[in-house]
């Protein structure tokens, strides 16, 4: 056979038939290589950084809130006990001796007065961002608490000069004024925080 016959029993490449060894290849779509994304060098240590310098800051100015009411708080005591000292004085030795001869009386007026103006201080001043809207209940609350803190005060001066048997002015002084009053204190503040003054926050 001739080389022109064996070209011609030949299909053209162009059409070969299916199954032959000519048939075209159809390659199948081929997916994209994923890739990789990388942030920016340093992004991730800024964020980090970023988001410990606002945790610092957040705690920073809630201390700092938190001792601003504890100066506002210890400011009011202050001013009400020098109103319970002061008035007591002023209507048993003051102009006219009102209750020069009833201690007791020119006593009990001197704190209810001081109460009132503690209240006062507390609601309007120290505590103003969480006052409550009822002022009924508030002030029934922070009777019960001063009540409280009295007893404190009493029940260390009674252990001491009953109990442990320091009976000279000086242990009653201490354990009273000193004692008594820090126990006292600090239970006030945190009976004020967390069940006097528990209403919403305000507006300062």
């Amino acid at each position: 056979m001739t080389s022109s016959h064996a070209a011609a029993d030949l299909p053209p490449r162009g059409g070969d038939a299916p199954g032959s060894p000519h048939t075209a290849r159809v390659d199948a779509p081929v997916a994209p290589a994923a890739t990789t994304r990388v942030d920016p060098a340093g992004t991730t240590g800024e964020r980090a950084v970023v988001g410990a310098l606002a945790d610092a800051g957040g705690r920073w100015l809630r201390w700092r809130q938190q001792a601003i009411e504890l100066l506002k708080f210890g400011t009011v005591g202050g001013v009400a006990f020098v109103v319970d000292v002061g008035l007591m004085n002023l209507l048993r030795f003051g102009p006219g001796e009102v209750l020069g001869d009833r201690p007791l009386t020119a006593k009990v007026l001197s704190v209810v007065v001081a109460t009132l103006v503690a209240w006062l201080g507390n609601r309007y001043w120290a505590f103003s961002g969480t006052r409550r809207e009822e002022r009924g209940r508030e002030l029934v609350w922070f009777l019960l608490v001063n009540a409280g803190g009295m007893l404190i005060a009493v029940g260390t001066l009674g252990v001491s000069h009953y109990v442990l048997g320091f009976t000279s002015p000086l242990a009653d002084n201490i354990s009273a004024n000193g004692v008594g009053l820090v126990l006292g204190t600090a239970f006030r503040y945190f009976c004020y925080r967390y069940l006097v003054f528990t209403g919403s926050s305000v507006p300062r």
